[in-house]
């Protein structure tokens, strides 16, 4: 249940920050698979997830994340209410 309200959450943040409302996030989406995903797109991506979820991220933790998966368990560890 939380990790589908995550997934919706993040859902809303990408296709703001894409504006895509196409865009359907699967657990192993990269920065690869989706067109227009840069450096600066990435820090949107952290600054929105930090507000919406009200989490802090480290340095380290956002050094390894490679998926959406990771950061959804990432958000999920930070916030066991999140959504």
């Amino acid at each position: 249940m939380i990790d589908e309200r995550i997934l919706a959450g993040l859902t809303e943040i990408f296709r703001e920050i894409f504006l895509r409302d196409d865009l359907t996030l699967r657990l192993d989406l990269t920065a690869a698979d989706v067109e227009g995903w840069d450096s600066f797109k990435h820090i949107e991506i952290i600054m929105a997830v930090e507000e919406r979820f009200s989490i802090k991220m480290s340095t380290r933790e956002l050094d390894n994340l490679r998926s959406v998966g990771d950061l959804l368990t990432l958000i999920r560890a930070k916030s066991p209410a999140a959504g």
